[in-house]
């Protein structure tokens, strides 16, 4: 089977954990330049990280804030979906995420997961 290798991010952690926020951001830009198709799923507090203007807010040490972060991985290529029934869990609209925010239902990600040659939770 010629074809792309996937890999699947997923992100739990949120904006009340600050320092768990880059791994998947980092990982999955690196993955994309070594031409690893490369997605983040946010799923539970994770999604508050993609919510607007939070990511912004985030920035560790000597690291970039995490929305340049963000972005880099983005323009690297990486696919960033947020778990539609965790922003009805948290109460969080759908047009209250950053523009390149995919929301996708729980099939979504069972799909992905599936479909990874690797899966790696944050």
């Amino acid at each position: 089977m010629s074809g792309k290798k996937k890999i699947l991010y997923i992100q739990t952690s949120g904006v009340d954990h600050p320092e768990r926020a880059y791994a998947p951001f980092i990982l999955a830009t690196t993955a994309a330049m070594m031409n690893i198709d490369a997605t983040i799923y946010f799923l539970i507090k994770g999604v508050t990280l993609v919510k607007k203007g939070e990511a912004e807010k985030i920035k560790i040490g000597s690291f970039p804030s995490l929305k340049d972060v963000m972005n880099q991985a983005v323009k690297a290529g990486v696919k960033i979906m947020v778990c539609e029934q965790s922003c009805g869990l948290l109460g969080i609209p759908r047009g209250d995420f950053a523009p390149e925010a995919n929301i996708v239902g729980a099939a979504t990600l069972n799909d992905l997961a599936l479909n990874a040659d690797s899966v790696l939770c944050f």
